[in-house]
């Protein structure tokens, strides 16, 4: 999508064609300004498919067939989550069989696999570039947990266990200005009306937890003024729930807005060169749309139609 600054509206710009097996199956998309690439984990090539971000065509594969690719459910395919360690000139991704894999941005290649212990899916996972370590959660297992891996050793120094989660964990986000990551637990003690979201430190301590209703969180991304922007998820729209998305105040907790407009969110993404947070909402009522709400004013401003499954959003 591009923005036309003559209507203030959105409009697509350009479909971008890629080689291989047709992109049926994929799951997380970044973006990374230093690279001006966009990353996306491309399960129907088992790759990491990179995008030129000014050209606005396909790049090049990260570590082609190294991933499970489409398995026959989301819980062991891969890759997964994407994270780009911009400083370190690494992609890091999850993968079906519960492990990370580390891939070089320069060679291209696959440098280390990380098993995290589990039976299935590594999912989606954040990058802490002070204390240098990445928390990666998997969501599929009986017992929900997260791994801190430190990136200069590429060892696992803390496993973080949510034994109330019960409907998985989704995007995780590191914080500057707290220097916690923040993780959404969808659904606690099996309770669809109530989640919750849980400050984590760089050691693995959970030092707050954050509850949230009628909501079943998915996406996270901070915003301005030190805010979390929380994707409310297509969980929540089977539950029965009406969409929405919450915008809560990192320093206390508390909930200071809810955005009515859009929800059935799976990934949220803030773009700070124009202050919108952007929603891949493909559960939306309605249909799938890519939600735009202004981050300061805490407003939406529309929502424009995607397509099936579009639950993937980077900026």
């Amino acid at each position: 999508m591009g923005l036309n600054m003559g209507t203030n509206r959105y409009v697509r710009i350009k479909t971008i064609e890629l080689p291989g097996n047709p992109l049926l199956k994929f799951d997380i998309g970044w973006v990374d300004d230093q690279s001006r690439a966009y990353y996306l984990a491309d399960r129907s090539n088992a790759r990491v498919t990179v995008i030129d971000a000014d050209r606005l065509e396909y790049s090049h594969g990260l570590a082609e067939g190294s991933f499970a690719g489409a398995a026959e459910t989301g819980a062991t395919s891969g890759p997964n989550g994407v994270a780009v360690l911009a400083d370190r000139q690494e992609v890091w991704a999850g993968d079906g069989d519960s492990t990370l894999k580390v891939i070089e941005i320069g060679s291209r290649q696959l440098a280390a696999t990380i098993a995290t212990g589990g039976q299935k899916r590594v999912d989606e996972l954040a990058y802490d570039p002070e204390n240098g370590v990445v928390l990666a959660a998997n969501d599929q297992e009986p017992v929900p947990f997260a791994t801190i891996t430190a990136v200069e050793s590429r060892e696992i120094v803390a496993r973080v266990e949510f034994p109330r989660a019960t409907n998985g964990l989704h995007q995780p986000v590191w914080d500057p200005s707290t220097r916690l990551f923040y993780v959404p637990v969808t659904e606690v003690d099996g309770n669809k009306a109530t989640g919750e979201i849980a400050a984590v430190d760089a050691s693995g301590r959970v030092v707050a937890e954050y509850p949230v209703s009628e909501c079943q969180p998915a996406g996270l991304t901070t915003g301005p003024e030190g805010e979390l922007c929380i994707a409310c998820s297509k969980a929540a729209i089977v539950a029965g729930f009406a969409p929405r998305s919450l915008i809560m105040d990192l320093k206390t907790g508390e909930v200071i807005a809810r955005v009515d407009e859009v929800g059935g969110t799976d990934e949220v993404w803030y773009n700070p060169s124009l202050g919108h947070y952007y929603f891949a909402a493909a559960a939306m009522v309605g249909g799938p749309v890519l939600g735009v709400v202004d981050a300061k004013a805490r407003r939406w401003i529309e929502n424009i139609p995607t397509a099936p499954d579009a639950h993937s959003v980077a900026a």
